[in-house]
């Protein structure tokens, strides 16, 4: 009735939001849920947040299975790294300054029980500032393998739930990627299974000065394109136009106005 899910935070001085961001899995409503964290070695406080919580013995809240502190080669190391040690039907990543929103890990468990078809499930994502107002929707819609090739992604992965037997066959995420790792994962899964999007609200997606999605949005195209090429993809598409456009539009562009662009031009 209640299959395992299993919740990895990869994180690196990230003690600004990492407690926030812990309390958002273990205060989850989900009875059968297990949390890692995979911690590269900070320097900061997130250490102490993480003991804090591993230690803590609260009924009402989860409990963190496992986790470390040591370093490693980034945040898709340690995402796999977590993932080696999950035990769940289900899995989901969730970064160490994103949160979820109450009820999210049940509603999505309930859409893949009743949608077999499905190897993934994603709902909506708020985009939050610095200190969690908020400044925007991602803009997630339905999309399919053929879509993602094009550069049709609209898939928050804050908001992202998939079975680990597909994990198991398509897994682990590719070391050699450091900003589009998720959409890599997103094209394999989608050759094997159904992408379903619901229109549910279940995370926040924050951008903020030292996060990847602000300072190297453009360091995510070629990684896109590798991904493109190896799918068989040639440079008359889409995507490969995205690539060369989106980086010239941001170069010069405000936060907010990014924001706004997301909505026609989101990967």
């Amino acid at each position: 009735m209640h299959p395992l899910v299993s919740i990895v935070t990869p994180s690196f001085n990230q003690g600004k939001y990492l407690e926030e961001t812990i309390l958002s899995v273990l205060e989850q409503d989900y009875p059968d849920l297990e949390y890692l964290i995979a911690d590269g070695g900070s320097t900061d406080d997130s250490r102490a947040i993480i003991e804090k919580y591993a230690k803590m013995d609260d009924p009402k809240l989860g409990r963190i299975r496992w986790w470390v502190s040591e370093p490693d080669r980034g945040q898709t190391d340690a995402i796999n790294k977590g993932f080696s040690h999950a035990r769940g039907e289900i899995l989901a990543w969730l970064n160490s300054d994103d949160t979820y929103l109450p009820g999210a890990v049940s509603e999505a468990v309930a859409y893949l029980q009743a949608h077999p078809e499905a190897g993934m499930v994603y709902g909506d994502a708020n985009l939050v500032d610095e200190s969690g107002a908020v400044i925007g929707k991602f803009p997630a819609r339905q999309t399919d393998y053929r879509r993602l090739r094009r550069g049709y992604v609209h898939i928050p992965q804050q908001a992202a739930f998939f079975r680990a037997e597909l994990w198991q066959r398509v897994g682990p995420l590719d070391p050699t990627f450091y900003f589009a790792m998720d959409y890599d994962l997103w094209v394999r899964l989608a050759r094997l299974a159904e992408l379903h999007y619901h229109p549910r609200l279940w995370a926040n997606f924050r951008l903020h000065g030292g996060g990847k999605s602000v300072i190297a949005d453009d360091r995510c195209w070629p990684e896109m394109l590798r991904v493109h090429y190896r799918e068989g993809g040639t440079w008359f598409s889409p995507l490969v136009f995205k690539a060369r456009l989106r980086p010239l539009l941001y170069a010069w562009l405000p936060l907010r106005a990014r924001v706004w662009l997301r909505r026609w031009l989101p990967v």
